[in-house]
C-alpha cells in the first residue's frame, strides 16, 4: 500500500485496488482535499442555514445578485465534446463489472456509470468500480462468468461518471485526520487514471454532478476542474459536466449553474425523483406542501411541469443539452399483459420528453433501450433540439413552488412507501444500491421520497382518504408488520432490523434528516454486527 504523508486508508486494499490507490493518485487526492475541502464545508453549512430560513417561512426565489447573468444573452456554454454530440438515450447503473459491459453494449448513446444513488458505497464497491472503469476505458474489461463471455462491443456507449454529492464523506480515507469528500475521491481517482488516455483516444473525461443546491457549489466544481487539468497537464476545457437539477433550490439557479461551468458544461438533467424528494424535504415545515401518494406526483403536476419547461428553455438558450429523466419501469417476465402496460408507460414518458424539447432521456435497463431510441429517432431528427428555444415559456417562482397536486393519501400509498423504504434501506446496508421493487428499478432517490413522505404525513397529521389520520404510531405499526416480509437478495435479518429501526426513528423525528445515505453510512462494510444493533 502506498504511503503518503498525512493520508491514511482505513480499509483493506488488495489486488488491482492498489493500482488505483497508488502513491501519485493519493497525492493528487490529498492536494484536492487540502485546496478545496474548507470551501465544501462552508457550502454545506450554508445549506443548513438556508433550510433554517425555509423552516421559518422564507420562500425561495431567483437570486437577485445574479440577475445580470440571466439577462445577458451573449454567453453560451462549451460546444459538445466528442461522443456527447448526440445523447438521445443514456443508460445508467452502478459500476460492477458485468453492469459496465452490458450498459456500454446496450445500444444507448452514453452510459452514466454511477458511484452515487444506484450504488451502496462500500469501500469494495467504490474502488472496484474504479478498477472496472479504468479497464473499460482501455477495453480490458472482458471476463467470463458461469461459462458466459462478457466482452465490449466495437462501438460502446460514451462513458460518463457520476461521483457522489458534496454532502457525502469518504470515511475510509482521511487526509490530515479528516475524511475526504466522496465527490473528490470519486472524481479525482477517475480523472487521475483516465483523462489523458481518454483524450488520446478520441473521447474525454465526462461527468454528471449530483445534488447541487446553489450556483456556488457549481463554482466549486469549476475550480476543481481547472485545478485538476492544470495539475495533470490536461488541456483546459477537456472536462465536460452535466448537472442534475434534482434539488428545489437548484431550480432557481439553473442559468447561474451553467454560467459557472460554462467552459466545461454539457447541460442539465431533470433528476425527477430526487427533485420530488427535495421539494418535500426543503418545504418540510410547510403544511401546504403535503403531497399525495407517490404515484400521483407525476411529471404533469404543476411544479414538475414548470421545472421541466424552465430547464429546457435555459439549456437551449445557452446551447447545451436538456436531458430528460429516468423511467423506472423494467421488463416484467412471464406476464405479457403487465409487461405491455409497463412498456406503454415508458413510451408515453419518452414521447412527452421528446415533444417537450428534451435532447435525450434516461433508462435503467438495456431492454428498454430500443423503445426509447425508436421514439427519439422518430421525433428528433438531428443530434439535439437546441433549436427548440421555448421562448414561449415564462416560469415564475410561484410556478416552481406550486403545490396544487391532485390525488389522495391512501393506506395503500402508506404501505407502499413503508415497503419500498424498508426494502431499499436493508439492501443498501447489505451493499446493494439498486434493486427491483414491484417491477420498478429503485435507487436511493425513490427510497428517499418514500422515507420523507412517511415523515411528512406523520408530522403534519395527514388524513387518509378513509378519514383516518396518519400518525407516527400508525406508521411504526406498519413498519413492524412489514419488516418480516422483506425479501431482497443478500439481505439478512440484521439488515432488515437496521432498516426498521432507522425508518421508525425517522418517522418519529422532529425534522426529516437530509439523506438516508449519510444516516446509514456507519452500517456499511460489515459494520452491522451479528446482533444487528443500531443507534436509532
Amino acid at each position: 500500500m502506498a504511503q503518503v504523508p498525512g493520508v491514511k486508508v482505513h480499509a483493506k486494499v488488495q489486488g488491482a485496488q492498489a493500482e488505483i490507490l497508488s502513491e501519485p493518485a493519493l497525492k493528487f487526492l490529498a492536494a484536492l482535499h487540502r485546496t478545496f475541502d474548507s470551501t465544501r464545508q462552508n457550502l454545506l453549512t450554508a445549506r443548513h442555514a438556508t433550510q433554517r430560513r425555509l423552516d421559518a417561512g422564507e420562500q425561495l426565489d431567483f437570486p437577485a445578485e445574479t440577475a445580470h447573468i440571466r439577462a445577458d444573452p451573449s454567453w453560451t456554454c462549451a460546444p459538445p465534446a466528442p461522443g456527447l454530440e448526440d445523447r438521445r438515450v443514456e443508460i445508467t447503473g452502478p459500476t460492477d463489472r458485468k453492469m459496465v459491459i452490458n450498459a456500454l453494449n446496450s445500444g444507448a448513446k452514453t452510459f452514466m456509470a454511477d458511484f452515487e444513488d444506484s450504488n451502496a458505497p462500500t469501500f469494495q464497491n467504490m474502488v472496484n468500480g474504479q478498477v472496472n472503469l479504468r479497464d473499460a476505458v482501455r477495453r480490458q474489461v472482458d471476463f467470463e462468468q458461469g461459462g458466459k463471455q462478457y466482452k465490449l462491443s466495437e462501438k460502446p456507449a460514451t462513458l460518463i461518471v457520476r461521483p457522489r454529492g458534496w454532502h457525502l464523506d469518504e470515511p475510509r480515507m482521511t487526509v490530515d485526520n479528516r475524511p475526504i469528500s466522496g465527490s473528490i475521491f470519486d472524481f479525482g481517482l477517475f480523472f487521475f487514471h483516465n483523462a489523458a488516455y481518454q483524450l488520446a483516444h478520441g473521447s474525454g473525461p465526462y461527468f454528471y454532478l449530483p445534488k447541487i443546491e446553489h450556483y456556488l457549489e457549481a463554482r466549486l466544481w469549476s475550480d476543481i476542474f481547472y485545478f485538476s487539468q492544470s495539475a495533470l497537464g490536461i488541456p483546459t476545457g477537456s472536462i465536460r459536466a452535466t448537472v442534475l437539477i434534482e434539488t428545489l433550490p437548484a431550480a432557481f439557479h439553473m442559468e447561474e449553474i451553467l454560467y459557472e461551468l460554462r467552459q466545461h458544461s454539457s447541460g442539465l438533467n431533470c433528476g425527477r425523483w430526487d427533485y420530488i424528494f427535495s421539494f418535500i424535504k426543503k418545504r418540510r415545515a410547510d403544511r401546504g406542501a403535503v403531497m399525495p401518494d407517490r404515484k400521483d406526483v407525476t411529471m404533469e403536476v404543476g411544479f414538475m411541469d414548470a421545472y421541466v419547461r424552465l430547464l429546457i428553455q435555459t439549456c437551449h438558450k445557452r446551447k447545451v443539452a436538456a436531458m430528460g429523466g429516468m423511467s423506472a419501469q423494467i421488463p416484467i417476465k412471464n406476464d405479457p399483459a403487465a409487461n405491455e402496460a409497463a412498456m406503454a408507460k415508458v413510451r408515453a414518458d419518452k414521447l412527452r420528453e421528446v415533444k417537450a424539447g428534451h435532447d435525450g432521456t434516461w433508462i435503467a435497463h438495456p431492454l428498454i433501450c430500443k423503445i426509447a431510441m425508436d421514439i427519439f429517432n422518430e421525433h428528433m431528427h438531428g443530434p439535439n433540439q437546441y433549436h427548440v428555444r421555448r421562448e414561449d415559456v415564462k416560469v415564475t417562482a410561484a410556478d416552481l413552488l406550486n403545490t396544487n397536486v391532485q390525488g389522495k393519501i391512501t393506506e395503500e400509498g402508506v404501505k407502499s412507501n413503508v415497503s419500498a423504504a424498508l426494502s431499499y434501506c436493508a439492501a443498501w446496508v447489505s451493499g446493494n444500491g439498486c434493486i427491483p421493487i414491484a417491477n420498478l428499478m429503485e435507487d436511493a432517490a425513490t427510497a428517499e421520497i418514500a422515507r420523507v413522505q412517511l415523515w411528512q404525513w406523520a408530522a403534519h397529521g395527514a388524513i387518509l382518504d378513509s378519514g383516518m389520520m396518519v400518525t407516527a404510531a400508525y406508521v411504526d405499526k406498519l413498519i413492524k408488520e412489514t419488516a418480516p416480509t422483506v425479501s431482497v437478495a443478500g439481505v439478512t435479518e440484521a439488515h432488515v432490523r437496521i432498516a426498521s429501526e432507522y425508518l421508525s426513528a425517522q418517522v418519529k423525528s422532529k425534522e426529516a434528516s437530509d439523506f438516508l445515505t449519510s444516516d446509514l453510512m456507519p452500517y456499511l462494510d460489515g459494520a452491522v454486527g451479528a446482533q444487528g444493533q443500531s443507534k436509532f
